[in-house]
């Protein structure tokens, strides 16, 4: 009877304990996590709608440029950044075709003093850069297939930039 009851409290044991220990070997399903601050999530959301009111239904590309690079500067970790990356490309896209309601003179970019606009050579660049950074760095993107078909007519999309660039001043031995 012994015999039996310590067999059964190891079957027990084996049967509770397993899983749980091949579980904690599983390798990572998903990538890490982002600890995103509440309140910057919600301002940069209000951006989002905002700029996305000026780009559907006003077809203010100079406004909708000017709230995704808002959102683009203050919280580069937003959760729909690649929304926000989308209307920022598209809308530099229009303006280079001087597409819209506003004019693509409107955009002013100020240093200090100076205030610049931007040529249609520019505006495209600029839009290149931002779908360039949607299709690259965020592949399961639903705006991804259309910033492939905008950067089509720019060349196609810049390579992913490395995070350190070689070191060409070492000497090799």
């Amino acid at each position: 009877m012994k015999k039996r009851l310590i067999v059964m409290w190891m079957v027990l044991a084996v049967l509770v304990f397993v899983p749980s220990l091949t579980r904690a070997q599983g390798g990572a399903k998903q990538g890490p996590d982002v600890v995103r601050d509440p309140e910057m999530e919600k301002e940069s959301l209000h951006n989002l709608e905002v700029a996305r009111q000026y780009f559907k239904l006003r077809k203010a590309y100079v406004a909708a440029l000017e709230r995704s690079e808002e959102v683009l500067a203050g919280n580069p970790t937003f959760s729909r950044i690649d929304e926000v990356l989308y209307i920022a490309g598209f809308s530099s896209l229009s303006l280079a075709d001087a597409k819209g309601k506003q004019k693509p003179d409107q955009y002013v970019i100020r240093e200090g003093e100076k205030k610049t606009t931007l040529t249609p050579q520019e505006f495209r660049d600029k839009a290149r850069d931002y779908l360039s950074q949607l299709v690259n760095d965020y592949p399961q993107s639903k705006f991804k297939d259309e910033a492939m078909a905008d950067l089509k007519s720019l060349g196609g999309p810049k390579p992913k930039q490395s995070a350190a660039p070689p070191d060409s001043s070492k000497s090799k031995r």
